[in-house]
């Protein structure tokens, strides 16, 4: 899929409050996301979390939420950014954040995420409202899967 550019003068895209997803360069295919307005950024849950140096950068290794048929698996991107968060408990926290395209509808773009534990919460990711911004997209907050299909199960395995 071919990356969409930005574009606030189109037509307005209805998204409900829950959506399917993939991410591509994760390995991540066609699973459930909350899509939060409340949050600025995207989360995504990780586990064993480790900074490295790769051709002189800082990169990042962390396992994958296991989701559905896809189990866990490493995954390694260079690190975008170290970002102070406000998490669910309302507590500021440091993040790793990388930059990864999403496919959400018919589009594709690349969004910024930040790597969390999420191993408490329903959903492995919460898209904020950051990767949304210039998209023209609008959600529905009493409505779910408008531009998507359920997926079999909400939520990793957990």
């Amino acid at each position: 899929m071919k990356d969409t550019p930005p574009d606030s003068s189109g037509p307005l895209t209805l998204i409900g409050w829950r959506e399917t997803i993939s991410l591509p360069e994760l390995k991540l295919h066609d699973f459930a996301v909350k899509v939060d307005t409340g949050a600025k950024t995207t989360a995504l849950h990780a586990d064993a979390i480790e900074t490295f140096q790769k051709d002189g950068a800082n990169w990042v290794r962390f396992q994958s939420p296991e989701l559905g048929d896809v189990p866990v698996h490493v995954c390694e991107f260079p690190i975008l950014a170290l970002r102070r968060v406000t998490n669910t408990s309302g507590m500021p926290e440091a993040r790793i954040v990388i930059r990864t395209p999403i496919e959400l509808a018919t589009q594709r773009w690349e969004i910024d995420i930040s790597l969390t534990n999420r191993a408490n919460m329903r959903f492995p990711l919460i898209l904020g409202r950051r990767a949304l911004r210039d998209r023209n997209i609008g959600i529905h907050p009493a409505k779910s899967y408008l531009v998507s299909n359920k997926p079999h199960s909400e939520g990793s395995k957990r």
